[in-house]
């Protein structure tokens, strides 16, 4: 790996954990793909040359990771789905207005797809150029321009449309 400052590396992982954390919807998983991620990193240093596509080439890898891990649950669920065990979310709630807003938003941007939340996160977020969004996710550029563009409208229809109400828990 390139030789890189506290602060540089300090910088780079809390943007990988980021995108992991919107990925996973967890801190603890996104914690176990981001090390997964420099693990990986380090023991395949040599396939990366340029410092410049450092950033993009860790994405890669922490992206690639997420999508394996994915396959693997889907098994896993039907292994647990064939022994009859499910598994149940609570719904969260707030207590002012301004945070059960921003929760709506939150749970807008969680319902789009893995796929659409990536794009609009290594794009809008994390800055990566659409040629880069196309090389991390192994897309050509053109479906990355398209795929954004939808993302970016169901983003918009669900929080400016007639998004689904909130759902808050009753405190007795």
């Amino acid at each position: 790996m390139h030789d890189l400052d506290d602060h540089q590396w300090r910088e780079l992982l809390q943007r990988l954990r980021r995108f992991a954390l919107w990925l996973t919807r967890e801190a603890s998983s996104a914690d176990d793909l981001v090390q997964a991620t420099v693990e990986r990193a380090l023991s395949r240093r040599g396939q990366q040359r340029e410092m410049d596509s450092l950033r993009p080439w860790l994405f890669t890898i922490l992206y690639r990771l997420f999508l394996d891990g994915k396959r693997r649950e889907r098994l896993h669920a039907r292994w647990l789905a064939w022994f009859g065990r499910s598994q149940a979310e609570e719904p969260l709630g707030g207590d002012t207005e301004s945070i059960v807003l921003a929760q709506a938003d939150l749970q807008a941007f969680a319902r789009l797809s893995a796929e659409q939340r990536a794009l609009l996160l290594l794009v809008s977020v994390e800055g990566l150029s659409y040629k880069e969004a196309a090389e991390t996710l192994g897309i050509p550029i053109g479906t990355v321009m398209s795929r954004l563009s939808r993302a970016r409208a169901a983003l918009r229809e669900l929080t400016e449309g007639n998004p689904a109400p909130t759902s808050l828990r009753r405190l007795k």
